[in-house]
């Protein structure tokens, strides 16, 4: 099956019309491309979803904080069009930088509750930028499911908190990490590590299961949870880390552990930057997928 290439806003408006005329439903997989097996479980949940499934193929410029990141960040169009003829996708929207802003945008999504700490903190108006491209694509494509990764724990909150305030009839279908045999989160950016840094880099998942394990054992003060991630993430001198924490459903940091809660960090390897989490089961917790998505 070839998947239908579409560049502009108008094209996708009267193509998904069409859709709607025959009565489908629509799924809407939003990527910025690079396509991996990671961004093929989301397209299964799609296809699981609803009768027809669109994939969104777009660079974001205003979830940028660096200038140098956007303009290194991985284009491949070609090669993610074949991905997605092999997976049947019947739609991609593939938009210009200036067919989604024609001038510069002067209305915002911001949810700063979730969006200033983790990696907010250290992206200022990153989660500000996702939040207005993926409005702004859920209002052209009008999707009935929308299929999102947990690796972006924090990005799978703050869009299902703005779809909930801003009344989105959309369902956010979240999708489990795929990881590479290594046990490495499957991300665009790994194609920049070196082959020294992609041996180091699994080191991140050994140091969140070492404090998962910590928690599983009863430890219940977040502290110590997180220095037993950190002891393991030490031993790589050439990782940098920029946060290792431990947050409630809410993707709030605790202080003491009483329920579910998710371990979550961020490092660097050279000038690529990785990001992981796992969830932490606490036994007779009620299981909470608000924010989780698990």
């Amino acid at each position: 099956m070839r998947t239908e290439l579409v560049t502009t806003i108008a094209q996708m408006r009267e193509w998904i019309a069409a859709v709607r005329q025959g009565g489908r439903s629509v799924a809407c997989v939003p990527t910025m491309g690079a396509l991996h097996a990671g961004h093929g479980a989301l397209i299964e949940r799609a296809r699981a979803a609803a009768d027809v499934v669109v994939v969104t193929i777009f660079v974001n410029p205003i979830q940028f904080d660096r200038k140098d990141d956007y303009e290194r960040y991985a284009r491949h169009l070609a090669a993610d069009r074949e991905f997605c003829d092999a997976r049947n996708v019947d739609a991609i929207f593939a938009p210009s930088a200036e067919e989604m802003y024609p001038e510069p945008i002067a209305t915002f999504v911001d949810v700063p509750d979730l969006a200033t700490h983790l990696c907010g903190a250290f992206r200022p108006g990153h989660f500000r930028g996702v939040a207005t491209v993926v409005a702004k694509l859920f209002n052209i494509i009008q999707p009935d499911t929308a299929c999102f990764g947990e690796k972006d724990a924090q990005q799978l909150a703050i869009i299902r908190q703005m779809v909930r305030d801003l009344n989105f009839a959309v369902d956010i279908v979240p999708a489990p990490i795929v990881r590479e045999p290594d046990g490495l989160a499957l991300s665009s950016r790994n194609q920049r590590l070196a082959p020294e840094q992609r041996r180091m880099a699994p080191v991140l998942l050994k140091a969140l299961t070492e404090g998962q394990r910590s928690i599983a054992g009863g430890e219940r003060q977040a502290a110590k949870a997180i220095a037993a991630v950190l002891r393991v993430l030490e031993g790589e001198p050439d990782i940098r880390v920029e946060y290792v924490e431990i947050v409630d459903p809410r993707m709030q940091p605790v202080d003491s552990i009483s329920g579910d809660v998710r371990l979550v960090a961020a490092v660097w390897l050279g000038s690529t930057r990785l990001i992981d989490n796992l969830l932490c089961r606490i036994a007779g917790s009620e299981p909470n997928a608000t924010y989780f998505g698990a």
